[in-house]
């Protein structure tokens, strides 16, 4: 297979406050990780363009787009919710990480390559239509599924979101509309307080929402069991014809901001199962975008294992554990 990988330095310059557990050095360390791969130089570079305001507005409201710009714009030091900590060049790489998600689509889609992961910040599922939370400005891989829909024609769109917290935005951003499933397993009780199993979409989406609540303490048997019983049967009976992966790495055992236990191998056993998915369903189509994950070298470790099946299917080197 070929994987299509993102990367841009520009994702350093945002600057979300001194402490701030969603800082630059998640990338320096992640992609320092993984250009000591030796595998690394076998994945075509994608390269980006901020995404143009009209794909934004598919999932934000204009007035919440100039607002951001211009709170970025005016040096504040957030938006919205003190947990959104922004700096001057925040709005632009922000931009930026929005047309990664697009370029990414972009590239599987032309069948350049078969799939890709984009390693990112700000993340961006909390991201609501009028509203900055949990870290994220936009909402990437909401805008990129309306992307591919309105500039591909795709009728069916799945996202699967493994980040720890669940992902509020993106739930709410489709809760009504058939043609995007919205999966997600994340620890609850928990930030931001959605995603109970209740929740499974409104009116015409009912059934297209799909949550998998987890208790703290949760480890891969639990992540493999809801899969197994919950996730694969939804995702056969959608039938999706391209996947998009929320990938946050904050359910692993070390990181310091949630109580779920997984091992960095089974974000390899969850990736493969969704290749098995694309490849059944979506011509191999799939698309990875990363969100969370705080703990350096958690996070550095489950990327390189989960990019490194992306690439290589069931055949990874990397050690299981961090």
């Amino acid at each position: 297979m070929t994987t299509g990988f993102h990367y841009d330095p520009i994702y350093l310059a945002h600057q979300p406050g001194r402490g701030h557990p969603e800082r630059p050095e998640r990338l320096e360390a992640a992609i320092a990780h993984l250009q000591a791969q030796t595998w690394f130089d076998q994945m075509p570079a994608v390269r980006a363009a901020p995404a143009s305001l009209d794909w934004v507005y598919t999932i934000h409201a204009p007035d919440y787009v100039a607002r951001a710009q211009a709170a970025c714009a005016a040096g504040q030091a957030h938006l919205d919710v003190p947990d959104v900590g922004i700096s001057t060049a925040s709005y632009d790489v922000a931009l930026a990480g929005c047309g990664a998600g697009l370029a990414l689509a972009d590239a599987v889609v032309s069948g350049t390559v078969d799939n890709a992961f984009g390693l990112i910040r700000p993340p961006g599922h909390h991201a609501e239509t009028s509203l900055a939370l949990g870290f994220c400005l936009f909402n990437n891989v909401a805008i990129m599924a309306r992307y591919l829909q309105q500039q591909y024609g795709f009728e069916k769109v799945l996202i699967l979101d493994w980040d720890v917290h669940h992902g509020n935005g993106t739930q709410h951003s489709f809760e009504n509309d058939a043609s995007v499933m919205y999966i997600s397993l994340h620890q609850y009780p928990f930030y931001p307080g959605t995603g109970a199993h209740s929740e499974s979409g409104e009116g015409a989406g009912r059934g297209a929402t799909v949550n998998c609540p987890m208790p703290a303490g949760a480890t891969d048997a639990h992540y493999q069991a809801a899969f197994t019983e919950r996730v694969l049967p939804a995702i056969d009976n959608f039938a999706p014809e391209v996947v998009i992966l929320s990938a946050g790495f904050d359910a692993h055992a070390n990181d310091p901001l949630a109580q779920v236990d997984l091992t960095t191998s089974c974000y390899a056993w969850m990736t493969l199962r969704m290749l098995e998915v694309a490849d059944k369903h979506a011509g191999g189509r799939l698309i990875s975008i990363l969100e969370g994950g705080y703990d350096l070298r958690a996070l550095s470790e489950s990327v390189a294992l989960h990019v490194e099946t992306l690439l290589h299917g069931g055949t990874s080197s990397t050690p299981a554990e961090s």
